[in-house]
Parts: C-alpha cells; sequence; structure tokens
C-alpha cells in the first residue's frame, strides 16, 4: 500500500510541475512560437484532473523499465500517456483531430515533452522518496 501512494503521489506532484511548465509555456508565447495553440488558463478547473490523471499514471512507475535509470525511464514512460492523449483523447474527446493537429503540427512534440517532464519529475520523487 505504501509503494501505491507513493506512486500516486509522485505522479500528481510530477503533474503538478508539468501542468505549470505548459501553462508558463503558453503564457510566455512558447506554445505561440511553435505555432501550437495550446495556452491554458491557470485555473483548479484546468489543473485537477491533470493532477488526478498524473496520479494515475504514476502507476506506470511500478513498471520494470530501466530499472533505476531515472532519466531513460521517463523518456519510455513518458510515451505512453502521450500516445493516450493523441490518439484517443485528442480525437475522440475534444475533437482536436488525430494528434490533435488542429492545435497545429508540433502538437504531438509539445505533448510528449509535456508527459516526459511529468515523467521525469514523478521518477525523481519516487527515487527520493
Amino acid at each position: 500500500m505504501r509503494k501505491w501512494l507513493l506512486v500516486y503521489g509522485a505522479g500528481s506532484l510530477g503533474a503538478l510541475i508539468a501542468a505549470l511548465a505548459l501553462w508558463l509555456a503558453g503564457r510566455y508565447g512558447l506554445t505561440d512560437a511553435l505555432n501550437v495553440r495550446i495556452a491554458p488558463a491557470l485555473s483548479a478547473a484546468w489543473l485537477y484532473p491533470r493532477l488526478v490523471w498524473g496520479g494515475l499514471w504514476g502507476f506506470l512507475l511500478l513498471l520494470p523499465v530501466f530499472g533505476s535509470r531515472w532519466f531513460f525511464k521517463a523518456w519510455v514512460l513518458g510515451l505512453i500517456p502521450a500516445l493516450v492523449q493523441l490518439f484517443v483523447i485528442y480525437p475522440y474527446t475534444t475533437g482536436y483531430g488525430v494528434a490533435g493537429l488542429s492545435l497545429g503540427l508540433l502538437t504531438p512534440l509539445v505533448i510528449y515533452l509535456y508527459y516526459v517532464v511529468w515523467a521525469m519529475v514523478a521518477a525523481v520523487t519516487l527515487r527520493l522518496a
């Protein structure tokens, strides 16, 4: 039970940091510079689902991928939620099309980097716990 609580907490913290990074990227025009129309407003309604899902995605950290090499683990594990976001959530839930391409051609890169940040923070948090 302790391990489950730790991975959920690490995933939620990773989601918080990744969400703040995405918000900052939108706020300061980085996403606009990439021609990606992602510039979320920082609000509880936007942040809450990301924290919950980040915690749930944190259970991926229990997979035996790359052992203790958290840097490589983050790049691999970041792919799983990114692929779900790009090929399930965007086309079927939000209507942004496959891979969110209606938001811009570099949307897949932005989303993947978002989840890599999530995975890195979560993996480091879990390692330090």
